[in-house]
């Protein structure tokens, strides 16, 4: 017979592991929008054959709200510390 203090620790793993794939998936999807659409500004800067390379602009400025984005995906996870001055944070309100 399965403890019912396992069962929670099974269940609260599989909640971690279920938000940390949406976040790899929901990643992906930003960097794959991040290469297609910044790939066509550059294509359109070639073709345009313009001296100053303007796609710098939002390589760079996309580029550190997805890099952000990537720190959020695969950083550190929060220590259980944290996690239960969150939870009591969140008992307060």
């Amino acid at each position: 017979m399965i403890d019912t203090r396992e069962l929670r620790q099974h269940e609260n793993l599989r909640e971690q592991a279920v938000v940390r794939l949406r976040k790899k998936h929901d990643f992906a999807a930003h960097l794959l929008a991040y290469v297609m659409v910044n790939a066509m500004l550059v294509l359109v800067w070639w073709l345009t054959e313009v001296a100053f390379f303007w796609p710098i602009f939002p390589l760079m400025g996309w580029g550190i709200g997805l890099g952000f984005h990537a720190w959020d995906t695969f950083g550190r996870p929060p220590t259980e510390e944290r996690i239960h001055r969150e939870m009591e944070r969140l008992r307060k309100e």
